[in-house]
């Protein structure tokens, strides 16, 4: 599983000019389900994203996502997994097949709500627009395989 996180001061996911996702200060999360992942890595990745310091306190990185009361937007973006070494066109053929990568997605969702954090989502399989106002900037890139954290 791949998660790229984007501290925001707002996010907002839309669908034919709906709004169906809105956050405040929190973390745009862009989760790619890829071939073979499991519960056990939405389970890492939730549980290392709802520790993960990457707020300002006393320091540059020193609050949790739940002790800034932060929220997150949680977008699928399967394009995450994109191979790109050969010709001009990416290969998705490292993506989950959508039955699964929509579960999963799902359950990365629930995951987080779990931790105790506020979740809005986008919508799975989408052509969505996303509008947001990066904080910092502040970009990680989360890797999960065998319900490990890389």
């Amino acid at each position: 599983m791949l998660t790229v996180l984007q501290r925001v001061q707002r996010a907002a996911v839309r669908v034919d000019g709906e709004v169906l996702g809105e956050i405040g200060r929190g973390a745009l999360l862009l989760a790619c389900i890829e071939a073979g992942d499991t519960e056990a890595d939405v389970a890492a990745t939730a549980n290392k994203i709802a520790g993960l310091r990457f707020f300002p306190g006393k320091t540059a990185m020193d609050l949790s996502l739940r002790e800034a009361a932060g929220a997150c937007l949680v977008v699928s973006q399967f394009t995450l997994a994109g191979d790109i070494r050969k010709g001009r066109r990416p290969s998705f053929t490292a993506a989950a097949p959508p039955e699964l990568a929509c579960e999963l997605y799902e359950a990365f969702a629930n995951r987080l709500r779990s931790e105790g954090l506020s979740v809005a989502t986008g919508r799975f399989a989408a052509s969505m627009q996303i509008e947001m106002l990066a904080d910092g900037p502040v970009t990680l890139i989360i890797a999960a395989k065998n319900g490990r954290i890389l």
